[in-house]
This record gives C-alpha cells, structure tokens and sequence, in this order.
C-alpha cells in the first residue's frame, strides 16, 4: 500500500504539472509559436506526472486507485487539449 505522504506528494506533483501546464496552454492560444520550450516543457511534466501515477498505482490501495485514476484523467484531458493545439 502506498502511503499517505507519498500520495499527498505525487498528486501535489500532478496539481503543479497540470497548473503550469494550463498556463502554457493559455499562453499558446494567445501567442502562438512564441512560447515554444515552455510549452515542450508543460507537455513533458504531464507525461511525467502520468508516468509517476502509473507506477504509484502499483502499490496503491483500491481508494488511492480511484483518486490516482482521476488525476490521470485530468492529466491525458489537458495534454490532448494542448496536443490538439495548433502550435
């Protein structure tokens, strides 16, 4: 079972990833091609933070797999939005 700090830090993780991430997305509807490594940046904290979910899920109880499959969701919600994105 995973524990609740390394929870509370992955899902933390995932938050900041997905707040950076809307910003860059934001900034990319405004400014185009203007923000190119950030944008490449948010995109790769979303994967990462996908990644991170699928191993903690490993360890995780049935609780901690429904909050983890939420975030996941949210994460691959934004990243095809800003996929999607003509940039």
């Amino acid at each position: 079972m995973a524990t609740r700090e390394s929870m509370d830090t992955l899902l933390q993780q995932c938050e900041d990833a997905i707040r950076f991430a809307q910003e860059q997305f934001e900034s990319g509807r405004t400014q185009e091609h203007y923000n190119d490594v950030e944008y490449s940046n948010a995109l790769q904290s979303l994967e990462a933070a996908y990644n991170d979910i699928t191993q903690m899920a490993h360890s995780a109880n049935s609780q901690q797999r429904e909050q983890l499959h939420r975030m996941r969701l949210q994460l691959q919600q934004l990243q095809n939005q800003m996929i999607i994105l003509p940039h």
